[in-house]
């Protein structure tokens, strides 16, 4: 059975995808506006509800994590079984997190293996943990692992096994812009915008292949080289970066899933706490 504060780091990680989901304008990825093309408000208010079925997922996650208290190979195979069935769960429940279970589930099972982590010392331990392979995996393989075989492209468990570079990314983008004193949102924004124009996203590569995500990582280093989010060069790029994406239907979802990791990390020494 989960603690409370297992409980605690599984409304933590939902709250942070859920910023992440409210945040606006995104490029190629739903927000709450309600523009043609783009998922209708109704939609994304789905997006939100669904958010609510990783908890008791996640909760279990980190359960498991603080009972193993070790990186080891049955940690990681426990994990992988909760995972199957968190995705299922949140399948039912209207979907659209896909990435986000991985990402959310590795972070969370290491804040609750090692409670005064933050930044560099989390990721380490999840990559730890992400090192081992899933035993109980079901051999057929995912469009991620297809994609990640064919292109040669780290997907997201290449990520996990990195140790997480663009969610520290992120958190860098987002600790140097609220020292210059940069609004929330575009802080946000500018770190979203950070980890698109590195990552090798096996979501894009699968519905765009090579150029295409060249094409929105270039986007991405484009808004940020005329000032970010906060400047008018920027907010023009950026319009006109999301106008491209959500015409040509590309999707950049796994650093929308990332940024959902750092701003959990972010918000560890707040959050986590539990009063006794």
């Amino acid at each position: 059975m989960s603690s409370r504060e297992d409980e605690t780091l599984a409304r933590a990680a939902v709250a942070a995808l859920t910023r992440q989901l409210e945040l606006t304008p995104k490029p190629g990825l739903p927000d709450p506006r309600d523009l043609g093309a783009r998922v209708t408000r109704q939609d994304h208010r789905a997006l939100r509800w669904s958010a609510k079925a990783l908890m008791p997922g996640l909760a279990a996650m980190a359960a498991c994590a603080r009972r193993n208290g070790a990186p080891t190979p049955e940690l990681r195979a426990e994990l992988g079984a909760i995972g199957r069935c968190t995705e299922h769960s949140v399948q039912l429940a209207g979907g659209g997190h896909r990435g986000a279970t991985w990402v959310l589930g590795l972070l969370v099972a290491a804040a609750a293996m090692e409670p005064g982590a933050r930044g560099l010392e989390l990721a380490a331990t999840a990559k730890k943990i992400a090192a081992h392979p899933d035993r109980r995996a079901p051999r057929r393989p995912s469009r991620g692992s297809s994609v990640s075989a064919k292109y040669g492209a780290a997907g997201a468990r290449g990520e996990a096994r990195a140790g997480f570079p663009h969610v520290r990314r992120a958190l860098d983008v987002l600790s140097k812009a609220r020292t210059a004193g940069t609004p929330e949102p575009d802080a946000r924004l500018d770190a979203l915008l950070t980890v698109m124009s590195t990552l090798q996203d096996t979501e894009l590569l699968y519905t765009a292949g090579p150029h295409g995500l060249r094409h929105v990582q270039a986007g991405a280093r484009g808004v940020i080289e005329v000032g970010g989010t906060t400047t008018d060069a920027g907010r023009e790029a950026l319009t006109a970066l999301d106008t491209d994406l959500q015409g040509r239907g590309w999707s950049p979802r796994g650093s929308g899933s990332l940024l959902a990791g750092a701003l959990f990390v972010d918000a560890l020494p707040i959050t986590a706490r539990v009063p006794a």
